[in-house]
């Protein structure tokens, strides 16, 4: 399968070096957080890899809801759920639980299938920063520290109404971000269409710290940086 060259499993734990990684980050999800980098001092495994494996390893259901706890920072073997409760954890030997997943209704467990709606959600995940946090940042005024820019992604949660279609696709349909001090949570909501039909919604959120009044100008200019850095990682 495709994840395979970007995560090792044995005795039923699953292990996720940087490099891999960093690659999954930028050859799948179109993602260039310099978070994902291997050398990164503030490394961490992209929450989409695991929601990945999740779905690869444990099925796709018509209901998902992931929360992620914690940030997997290095190569912790992550050990594998064994159970159809409605409710798994994905933990590590230490029972340092990393996301936790509510599912229900029908499940669709043909590797074809989970893959392609993988690709699909993984690649519109990856253009939050710029394509849709910069004009929702800028709509309320406001701003991450550039300097240390730290935006977490917090949970993700979809319904299908016909999980079974073949080549979803998923496109922005709202934004919104609710400021609370220095504090800030953006949701974007999604429509998940097939063959021109929706077939399901879901709603991404992402926690955004060290919020500052906005300033077009050391916005743009982190933007062209941050571009540089993307078009010198492809």
């Amino acid at each position: 399968m495709f994840l395979d060259e970007y995560h090792q499993i044995s005795d039923g734990e699953i292990r996720i070096t940087p490099t891999q990684a960093s690659r999954f980050a930028r050859e799948i999800a179109g993602d260039y957080n310099p978070i994902h980098d291997p050398d990164a001092r503030r490394f961490c495994v992209p929450g989409d890899l695991l929601f990945a494996l999740i779905l690869h390893y444990c099925g796709l259901h018509e209901r998902m809801t992931f929360r992620f706890r914690d940030m997997l920072t290095g190569p912790n073997p992550l050990l594998l759920p064994d159970t159809d409760d409605a409710t798994i954890r994905v933990a590590d030997s230490q029972g340092r639980t990393y996301v936790e997943v509510e599912r229900g209704g029908a499940v669709i467990r043909d590797p074809e299938r989970i893959a392609a709606f993988t690709r699909h959600y993984v690649s519109f995940s990856g253009r939050n920063f710029p394509h849709f946090l910069h004009p929702l940042l800028a709509r309320e005024g406001v701003m991450f520290n550039p300097d240390r820019p730290l935006v977490i992604y917090d949970s993700m949660g979809f319904e299908l109404s016909d999980p079974g279609r073949a080549d979803p696709f998923m496109e922005l349909s709202d934004s919104r971000l609710d400021v609370a001090g220095r504090r800030g949570d953006a949701c974007l909501d999604f429509r998940i269409t097939a063959g021109g039909k929706t077939v399901g919604h879901g709603t991404k959120k992402l926690v955004i710290s060290g919020l500052r009044p906005y300033d077009a100008e050391r916005m743009e200019r982190f933007i062209a940086d941050f571009e540089r850095r993307a078009q010198a990682k492809r």
